[in-house]
């Protein structure tokens, strides 16, 4: 990203846009609580009836008119962990 972030009024609502894992395609929004947006966020989805954390960081963010847009890619790295379904051992298909 680039050094300049771009701010928002405190208590102002932000676009999120999510990229990658469960969420892919989902938009939300979020209030800035400090004239900024977060630089990571953990989006909270359900796998198998268990509740998951997946943590997504900005990756760009940017004005569209006076609506700010923050776009958020997955960190796996930072997320729970999730089992590939082949490797998951259950008798679904059996």
């Amino acid at each position: 990203m680039t050094d300049s972030k771009p701010t928002v009024a405190e208590g102002s609502e932000y676009v999120v846009f999510f990229e990658g894992g469960p969420s892919d395609g989902r938009t939300d929004t979020r209030i800035s609580t400090d004239g900024s947006y977060d630089d990571e966020i953990v989006d909270y989805v359900l796998i198998d009836g268990l509740e998951t954390g997946i943590a997504y960081t900005a990756t760009t963010a940017h004005m569209v008119g006076e609506q700010l847009q923050v776009h958020y890619t997955v960190d796996q790295k930072d997320s729970d962990p999730v089992d590939d379904p082949e490797d998951r051992n259950d008798d679904r298909d059996n």
